[in-house]
């Protein structure tokens, strides 16, 4: 059962991984965002093409009432960042405990 143990603890490290990019690079792009950054920036595309896909679903699932000239995408994100990597990545370290000494 060590090889299941170790493969579920492999997953939780690669997603905490990613997580921690996905984390940063959400909150580098809402501090460039409040620059008046060149659009044409290749750090600043790279920002907007590999954010996008994350804050548009959760920009249109917010209801007209929370859109008050701010973006709080970013914020929302973040918080389900965080939210994860306190459950779902914790979850998966204790289960691959669990298996190993099961």
């Amino acid at each position: 059962m060590f090889v299941l143990s170790n493969f579920i603890s492999a997953v939780a490290h690669i997603l905490g991984i990613l997580l921690d990019i996905i984390y940063w690079l959400v909150l580098i792009r809402a501090l460039v965002s409040w620059v008046n950054a060149d659009p044409m920036n290749p750090i600043v595309q790279f920002l907007n093409k590999t954010t996008e896909p994350i804050l548009e679903p959760v920009r249109r699932h917010l209801p007209l009432n929370f859109r008050f000239g701010i973006d709080i995408s970013p914020v929302i994100v973040i918080l389900l960042i965080m939210f994860l990597r306190s459950f779902l990545i914790k979850s998966l370290f204790d289960l691959s405990i669990w298996v190993r000494f099961r």
